[in-house]
């Protein structure tokens, strides 16, 4: 399994981006996928998850109502759409995904939000 987050970059307070996250190899639509995060000096922080059928979703606190997780199994892509950023969203963002045997990681996406 190879996951490959792109979308990330350079965005202003108060803007928008949206993260994929491309899966290759034996990626199921029973797995369960993540978006994680990682700030300068920080802990890895998780920030949201998807059931294998897209049907169930959570997120963490910090990024409700302003993050939505979604996917398209057709593709197997993860997607994360991200808005009202704020400074404070601004870290490395991985995707995973949760097979039978073990949970994969993606190299990260940087986002960087300026004040």
């Amino acid at each position: 399994v190879q996951l490959v987050e792109s979308g990330g970059g350079l965005v202003q307070a108060g803007g928008s981006l949206r993260l994929s996250c491309a899966a290759s190899g034996s990626i199921s639509s029973d797995d369960v996928m993540n978006w994680y995060r990682q700030a300068p000096g920080k802990q890895r922080e998780w920030v949201a998850v998807i059931t294998g059928d897209g049907r169930a979703t959570s997120y963490a606190d910090s990024v409700k109502g302003r993050f939505t997780i979604s996917r398209v199994n057709a593709n197997n892509t993860l997607y994360l759409q991200m808005n009202s950023l704020k400074p404070e969203d601004t870290a490395v963002y991985y995707c995973t995904a949760t097979t039978s045997s073990r949970t994969y990681w993606g190299p990260g996406t940087q986002v960087t939000v300026s004040s």
